[in-house]
């Protein structure tokens, strides 16, 4: 008799207590599987400390398969579940497609970034959920005093050295206290300083910063952040945003090139498409974690409307401490339900308290009602975070004693670009990169699932060079195609002429000094905080159509209908994978590539382009289409 199986999708707070916790009551009775974009479960509390180059990325990052025993990993994103035919399908990084059987469903999948119906936010704006976005954070930040220090004009420098936070909660909070201190850091080391004085702005509707803490700690953190400079202006929130600044709702319009969207979390639209009961987007389950009507479907985390057993009538908030106590529960009532476990039990908690890290040696916390301030609510603070930390603790309280002693290196290395993070994917834990599967926009108006069309895609105008047809430009043999041996070479190849969108030619669209393309410039990339599904929006570039020699899976446009069974990856139930590729009849064997690279010979040509700028562009402006809508 094979062993049940127990499919989790997400590896955040929830869906990584839910695996441990398993692995550990179902010793050998059960498959345990995790889905998640990402072989990391990712520590948000200290990613304001990864943005301000306190600790590095991986500090925070800790390893699915070298903490979760007899887990089996699978990298993808789930873009549907059959309830009735229970299975998942996903998405994997390189494209993919496969489905999983379960006997157990877990859905774990967290939260996204929540989107406002204010004009111009969704387009410049960047969010604060995943490593990328921290990175870009960090990068753009350096970036912007290194060119303030270098304008002449002393409008320009103060733009490039204001710094808009929106929203003052627990990660608005600590991302413009732990900004503040990291540009005033760069600021006093930097040879050509004077004049610049950084300038954080925190924005909120709310009375008052940390709404959701005691009003003391409220006050002792407003207190912090106004000593140290940060300009915080309550019942004030962001009208419209544009390239070169932000117009509030007080009227005022502020000249800045950062603008930090930290207003809150909606739950992972992946659970809307269910068709099942929902309270305010997130999925209703009972006191048990399970769902009404389907005794094998659990749901906890950000995307479960758990019942508030101590205040009746309510649900538990969306907070990392109750996630992490679902994950538990909901492990013992799943293993419960299959004959290996206990009892099921209810979830019910205490509140343990919150602490909020100010920087430095500030922070303020109420452990168990207590409420603290100064160093030793920062002692408190630190230790909290290791003790909850499931591994690297070493690591982390190294580059703490490090920071104490050691100046912060202050430096950009580029790698995550700013249409790489855009604030409606719905996957910020992953960075959109060019060559990753398409799939809808999280914060889309069509709703999960929707792509829009762009040219030579499904939608838009019709890529060519199917058999039999005329070729479509930029393909071999088309009337663009002139980068192929024996023809003339083609732009912005060596001896032709320069390309658009390669330096010394016309800048490409969303490239910089270019027009904004839509979304972003390539295919989407893909989500950790949580394990969310990937939708994003289509690529404004036209993917490659099919040719001679090429694999039809990388050049076949999506407008074209995807094989039946053999294209699909999919599990058999004893846990063996079968796969199989089918080919049009007369189509001809897929290779690696359509034939060798021209060679430009030792010496570049006369009319090489000259090499690109060595800095990431800035936030790219975007305003080929309204604002993206989210849930007030």
């Amino acid at each position: 008799m094979s062993r049940p199986r127990i499919v989790i999708v997400g590896a955040g707070f929830a869906g990584y207590r839910t695996a441990r916790t398993l692995s550990r009551l179902t010793r050998h009775q059960a498959d345990i599987v995790l889905l998640n974009p990402t072989d990391y479960f990712l520590y948000l509390p200290l990613l304001p400390q990864v943005a301000a180059g306190i600790l590095e990325p991986r500090r925070v990052s800790v390893s699915l398969s070298g903490t979760l025993p007899r887990v089996r990993l699978v990298l993808g994103e789930a873009d549907g579940i059959d309830l009735d035919g229970s299975t998942v399908h996903y998405t994997d990084p390189e494209g993919g497609e496969g489905t999983l059987r379960y006997d157990r469903l877990v859905l774990a999948a967290g939260s996204v970034n929540k989107l406002l119906p204010i004009p111009g936010v969704a387009e410049h704006a960047h969010g604060f959920r995943g490593l990328p976005e921290a990175l870009y954070l960090r990068d753009h930040v350096t970036r912007q005093v290194e060119l303030a220090a270098a304008a002449d004009d002393r409008a320009e420098c103060a733009a490039r050295c204001t710094f808009v936070v929106v929203g003052a909660g627990y990660t608005g909070t600590e991302v413009a206290a732990h900004g503040q201190m990291y540009t005033d850091a760069q600021v006093r080391r930097h040879p050509m300083r004077t004049g610049m004085r950084p300038r954080w702005m925190l924005l909120d509707v709310a009375e008052r910063v940390l709404p959701e803490m005691d009003e003391r700690l409220s006050r002792t953190a407003e207190r912090v952040l106004r000593q140290r400079g940060v300009d915080v202006r309550m019942g004030t929130s962001v009208k419209e945003a544009t390239h070169d600044g932000v117009l509030l709702t007080d009227g005022t319009t502020v000249d800045t090139r950062t603008l930090v969207w930290c207003v809150g979390v909606r739950p992972d639209p992946l659970v809307e498409s269910l068709g099942l009961p929902m309270e305010r987007g997130r999925l209703l389950v009972d006191p048990y974690l399970q769902v009404p009507g389907r005794p094998e479907l659990f749901a906890c985390g950000d995307v479960a409307a758990v019942p508030d057993l101590t205040k009746p009538g309510q649900y538990t908030p969306m907070t990392a401490q109750h996630a992490w106590r679902h994950g538990k529960v909901c492990a013992e009532n799943v293993a419960a339900s299959l004959g290996i476990g206990g009892q099921r039990r209810a979830y019910r908690h205490r509140d343990m308290g919150f602490v909020v890290d100010l920087g430095g040696a500030k922070a303020a916390a109420n452990p168990l009602g207590v409420p603290m301030s100064g160093p030793a609510a920062g002692a408190v603070t630190r230790g909290y975070h290791l003790a909850a930390m499931p591994g690297n603790r070493v690591r982390v309280a190294a580059d703490w004693l490090l920071d104490a002693v050691l100046p912060r290196q202050a430096v950009q290395l580029g790698l995550v670009r700013s249409w790489s993070v855009p604030l409606e994917s719905a996957s910020p834990e992953v960075a959109r990169v060019p060559g990753r599967p398409d799939a809808g926009s999280a914060g889309s108006a069509g709703g999960p699932g929707r792509t829009e069309p762009a040219e030579g895609r499904q939608g838009g105008e019709p890529a060519k060079a199917r058999p039999g047809e005329e070729p479509a430009k930029s393909q071999p043999d088309g009337e663009s195609a002139k980068s192929q041996p024996g023809g003339e070479p083609a732009k912005g190849q060596p001896g032709g002429e320069p390309a658009e969108s390669r330096p010394g030619g016309e800048p490409a669209k969303a490239q910089p000094g270019g027009e904004p393309a839509r979304k972003h410039p390539g295919r989407p990339g893909a989500d950790g905080a949580s394990g969310k599904r990937h939708r994003t929006s289509e690529s404004a570039r036209p993917r490659p159509a099919h040719a001679p020699g090429t694999s039809r899976k990388a050049a076949e446009p999506s407008a074209a209908p995807k094989p039946s069974t053999g294209a699909r990856r999919s599990e058999a139930p004893g846990g063996t994978r079968s796969s199989g590729r089918t080919r049009s009849p007369g189509a001809p064997a897929p290779t690696r590539s359509a034939g060798p690279p021209a060679d430009p010979g030792p010496e570049p040509p006369p009319n090489q382009p000259p090499p690109g700028p060595d800095i990431a562009p800035g936030p790219v402006k975007r305003t080929d289409g309204p604002a993206v809508e989210g849930d007030s």
